[in-house]
This record gives structure tokens, sequence and C-alpha cells, in this order.
């Protein structure tokens, strides 16, 4: 087995240790994408002249074989392959011959990790944006279920105003739909083709970067080839930062659900199947998922900052550096996933207790209501301040159900708009149905058809 790079030496056995690291293990999750890279590559040497069209088909047959092989176990990559590319390209050799050493042709290792990476990246986006699509459905559901339950509305975690556990839950709903634009914005810039761009400068060859990228399901090509390499771990950082964002929104949803299910507050119930029980404490009954979505938030955030501290000083082109991006990356976009899927089941189960809730709607919830009764009344606004202020004890209770119903205002208790909500939601979930099976389409082709 030899390495993409050997000529007439091998490195220290330390040093390969070194260099490879986890490589092996990473690129399992991007051998099938290295696979449908070289398919298109080997689709625009064909084109090229550079490829014979039998040399095109056998190929295409042995890279299909490799896909398959390695979904049953069949091939595994080895640390003296160092990377999913050299595994691929060794095992061309064995099933195409002469024709398996020419897949390098225009190409080097640094477009090829790169289209890998957006391919299986583009792939994984795709998924969250689909979950957490069905994250906000279940926070729409749940707040139009429950938009006419009452909940104190907290500032500084005191008591503050009226409000209801309907605002409550399209709150979370409308800011990770602004989550997910950002998310979508850092997707539209990894789409783009990098094949052609080899090792930072292209190569004296004819080859067509429309095509492999189109052949891809890339929206656009990738134009400077120097920016290309320049752009592998800055486009990571980004979707990671928009991530982060999402996980922010998540921790803060998680935070609250322990709080406000603790007994002392009692306002929802969680699922038992999403907790845990103690060791020794018979009783336990311990928000784990919501703990571990509170800290495991803080990995994305420390994983777009590993990616940034990375690159933040690299020379223009390839430097090795570039490959510990990779595996924050890949972190990064599977912890994301399962924080939201862990979410969506929370919200799913959650049971909310009405009497608990209402419960804590002392009279002092009411007092901003009661001021602005007085300005109604035509008293200035301080006056009416100042005098229930000083007269907090004289305050009686109200029906809270009355005080929510009566905010009319745009995205009031009384008016949560969830119709504009599940509009805007449609918009989202069809612009990325429409981009997925645009790349599904592409992808289909390239693999199935002639």
């Amino acid at each position: 087995m030899s390495k993409l790079w050997q000529k007439d030496y091998s490195t220290h056995a330390l040093l390969e240790e070194f260099t490879v690291g986890r490589d092996t293990e990473l690129d399992n999750r991007l051998l099938p994408s290295d696979c449908l890279a070289s398919l298109a590559h080997a689709r625009g040497l064909e084109k090229a002249g550079l490829l014979t069209q039998g040399e095109f088909k056998d190929l295409k047959a042995g890279l299909l074989q490799i896909m398959e092989e390695f979904a049953s176990g069949e091939l595994v990559i080895q640390r003296s392959d160092e990377d999913c590319h050299t595994a691929i390209e060794n095992r061309l050799w064995e099933l195409c011959g002469e024709a398996g050493k020419k897949i390098h042709t225009g190409r080097s290792r640094n477009d090829q990790v790169i289209t890998a990476l957006r391919v299986a990246g583009r792939g994984e986006l795709l998924r969250i944006l689909e979950n957490l699509g069905t994250l906000v459905k279940a926070l729409a559901n749940f707040a139009e279920k429950n938009q006419g339950v009452p909940m104190p509305g907290r500032t500084h975690t005191q008591t503050g105003m009226p409000s209801s556990v309907g605002l409550w839950a399209a709150a979370f709903a409308e800011e990770l739909l602004d989550d997910g634009a950002l998310v979508r914005q850092a997707l539209d810039l990894f789409n783009q083709g990098s094949l052609g761009s080899a090792a930072s400068y292209g190569v004296p060859l004819p080859l067509d970067r429309e095509l492999t990228s189109s052949l891809l399901g890339f929206a656009k090509v990738q134009n400077n080839v120097l920016y290309v390499n320049n752009s592998r771990g800055k486009y990571e950082s980004i979707i990671l930062d928009a991530l982060d964002q999402v996980g922010l929104t998540l921790s803060k949803l998680a935070q609250e659900l322990i709080l406000f299910s603790l007994p002392e507050f009692g306002y929802f119930t969680l699922p038992l199947e999403l907790t845990t029980g103690s060791s020794i404490m018979p009783q336990k009954k311990n928000p784990d998922g919501l703990e571990l979505t509170r800290g495991k938030s803080a990995l994305l955030s420390g994983y777009a900052q590993q990616v940034k501290g990375i690159i933040r000083s690299l020379p223009t082109g390839y430097n090795r550096d570039f490959q510990d991006t990779k595996e924050p990356f890949l972190r990064g976009l599977e912890l994301a996933d399962i924080l939201l899927r862990i979410s969506t089941l929370t919200i799913e189960g959650l049971q909310v207790n009405a009497k608990a809730l209402e419960k804590a709607f002392t009279p002092d919830i009411f007092a901003t209501d009661a001021a602005y009764e007085m300005v109604l009344a035509g008293k200035p606004f301080r006056i009416a301040y100042k005098e229930v202020g000083l007269n907090l004890d004289k305050l009686a209770t109200r029906d809270p159900k009355d005080t929510i119903a009566n905010r009319t205002l745009v995205g009031g208790a009384g008016n949560l708009g969830l119709d504009k909500l599940r509009r805007w939601l449609a918009d989202f979930t069809h612009s990325t149905q429409s981009l997925k099976t645009s790349v599904e389409t592409a992808l289909d082709e390239l693999t199935h058809g002639e």
C-alpha cells in the first residue's frame, strides 16, 4: 500500500503517528463523499480527454464498488493509508489497474479533502436545518396549545408582568428561525465547488470546473483557486459560529426548563423517559438531557474558537495546520444535530401544570397593569407609577387569563401571531427541501446516470 505522496523514502513511525492523528477515524464520515467527488473528477478528466470512455466507466464502477465495500465493512481505512483519499486510490489501483493510477491527474489532496468536506458537511447541515424546523414546529404547536395558559413574566429572574406559556414558547420558536437563517447563509457560502483548485494554484490542464461543480450539486464554482484553499477553516468556522447561536438558544431553553420543572416551581413536568435516576437517592428524576444540552452548548463555542485559532495566522496557500480544523468541524455538526433532536423530544413530551402557574400570580405582578389603568383614566404615567409603587400592599389579585388576553398588540400574549410564525416556518422548510432535492437529484444522476 502506498501513500499519495510516496516516492523513494518513508517517514519515521513517530512522525506518521503524529501527522495521521485521528484522520483514519474521522475519514469514515468522509469516504462516501470523497468517492462522489472522485467520480465527478473522473467525468471531468474524460471530458478533458485525459481518460477514455472505457477508463471512466471502469473508474465509476470501481468507485461505486468501494462505496458498497465501505458500507458493508469490507473496506476499512488503515493507519498506513493516512486517510480515506489514499485508501480509495489504492483500492482503485486494485480494481481498475492503470486507470486507477490516473484518477489523481489534475487534483491535489487539498482540493480533494475540501470537496469531500463540503459534500459531507452540506448533507449534515441540511439534516440540521430539517431538525431545526422540526423543533420550531414543536414549539409552535406547544405555544398554540398553551397560548391561554398564564405564566409569570420575569426580569432579573423575579416576577415582573403577566405573560403566558404560549408567549414563552413562541419566543424560542422565532429565535430558532433566526438562528436557522444564519445557518442557511453559512451553508450557502459552503455550497461552492472547489475541484480544480489543486494545491492552491490550479493546474495547466483544460479541466472544466463548472462541470465538476455542477455534477456534485454545488450552487456555483468557488472562483479563485487560491481563495479555495484560503477558505478552508474559514467557512467551517462561519458554520460553527452559526451553530453556536443555535446552541445558545437551546442552552437558554434547557436552563429554563430545568428551573421551571423544579418542585419549588412546578410549572412544567419533564417526560420521564428523558430523565435519569440517582445511584443513591431513590426519588431522583434528574434532567440530565437538559443539563448536558446546557453544558455541551459550550462545546460548540469551543469548536468555533478552536478552528479560528488554528487558521488565524496561517500564510496564504495550503498549510498542514488545516488538518486540525476537520475534527472540531465534524464534531460540531454532530453535536448540533443531537442537541436539536433532544430538545424536540423534550418539548413534544413536556407537561404544563396550569394550576402551579396560576398560583405564582401574586398581586404585585399586576402592578404595571394597575399603573396603566390610571394612565388610561388620564393620569401621567410617572405619577401613576409612583402611586402604585408606594401602595403595593393595596394591590388586589386579578384573573391572569384576563390580563394576558388584554395584551393584543402585535406579538403580545393575546396576539401571538402564530400564523406568521407558521408562514415563516413554511418558507424556511420549503427553502431547505428545495436545496436538498437539488443536491440529491445531482448526486443521483452522478451515480446512476450514463
